[in-house]
């Protein structure tokens, strides 16, 4: 799967994401390292990836079409909770099924959308 992390996502997460095959993009320690949320949208629709983030402005794009969102929202973040929210939820869906999928994960529940055509399912 392709996949874009924001800067905030643990290097560990980075790591553990290659070792399991995936495509990953991450912009820290390039010359596009500190972009816009704006920008950062505009890689992730041009290059049909699926975001990982701890950004809650990203669930505005929740009706957009992209290749899946994953938002990690906690009240105490840390390195080792933020990686585990992720692998738990891209353990969770097919990736055939991430195209239109918004989840947030949140310490203890997730929420899940789809794209509004199909609206909030869970």
């Amino acid at each position: 799967m392709k996949i874009f992390v924001d800067e905030n996502i643990p290097n560990m997460t980075v790591e553990k994401l290659c070792q399991m095959g995936h495509d990953v993009m991450d912009i820290r320690g390039t010359e596009k390292e500190g972009l816009s949320d704006n920008g950062i949208w505009e890689i992730v629709e041009e290059q049909e990836r699926l975001l990982i983030t701890t950004d809650k402005g990203f669930a505005y794009h929740r009706d957009d079409k992209h290749q899946g969102i994953i938002i990690v929202r906690l009240k105490k973040p840390n390195r080792k909770k933020i990686h585990s929210r992720i692998l738990q939820a891209l353990s969770e869906f097919k990736e055939s099924e991430w195209e239109g999928l918004t989840v947030i994960m949140r310490d203890n529940v997730q929420i899940t959308w789809r794209s509004s055509e199909e609206g909030l399912f869970q």
